[in-house]
């Protein structure tokens, strides 16, 4: 199966990225912190925005109980916490938004329905023009992205690699597996999570917004069921 999309999506972050970096080096500090309540503001706006484009708001809601419980219980903020520290320590790479910045570019460039349609055009052997398009949209935002919360916007290339591979990779096995409200669903519950890293990085709040990721995963279960009863 070939994801041509998902890694000129991979390349075009990393390409923004490291712009990004180069004037995060350079920039004083008064502009980072400016850039990091714009992005903060932005992430909050963009939240609301996907929040509201669920029709069942119920599942959305047990969603995201049942997820942060089982993040809560899988202690994923330490985790990650911990994988910043040794990355920190290893290769100079860590700092206080390392995870933030990761968390903040993974939910943006993965959390809309561009990405989920975009999996399913590539997936069922059509031209990938959503990712072409969604490409160009994820480099110019990693570039800010990065210059204000810095190297780990990079690294979220990670995870996008292996969200978006993997849901082409489902496309292509079963076709069109994914039904509107599944794709509402999962948009609203990341938009939900996306307005408490905006209050996050906007120092409102102190959330644990790393153990509500399990919620996007919960989504999808609690879709289908209410779809089969």
């Amino acid at each position: 199966m070939i994801i041509t999309g998902t890694l000129i999506n991979v390349a075009a972050v990393a390409a923004g990225s490291l712009v990004g970096l180069l004037f995060h080096a350079r920039l004083p500090k008064r502009f980072t912190e400016i850039l990091f309540q714009a992005i903060g503001l932005f992430t909050l706006v963009l939240g609301i925005y996907m929040a509201f484009k669920v029709s069942e708001w119920l599942l959305v809601i047990l969603s995201l109980v049942i997820g942060s419980i089982v993040g809560e219980l899988m202690r994923l903020d330490k985790f990650f916490d911990n994988l910043a520290g040794v990355l920190g320590t290893k290769f100079k790479l860590g700092g206080s938004r390392f995870n933030e910045g990761l968390l903040t570019a993974f939910l943006l460039f993965c959390m809309g329905s561009m990405t989920i349609l975009g999996a399913i055009e590539e997936g069922l052997g059509g031209k990938p023009e959503l990712y072409y398009i969604k490409s160009l949209m994820d480099g110019i935002s990693a570039a800010a992205l990065a210059s204000g919360l810095g190297i780990g916007v990079l690294f979220s290339i990670v995870p996008l690699f292996v969200y978006q591979a993997g849901l082409t990779l489902l496309a292509s096995g079963f076709g069109e597996f994914m039904p509107e409200l599944m794709i509402s669903g999962i948009s609203a519950t990341g938009g939900v999570i996306l307005v408490g890293l905006g209050f996050n990085l906007l120092n409102i709040t102190q959330l644990k917004i790393l153990n509500f990721l399990p919620s996007l995963l919960m989504i999808v279960i609690i879709t289908w069921i209410y779809l089969l009863m």
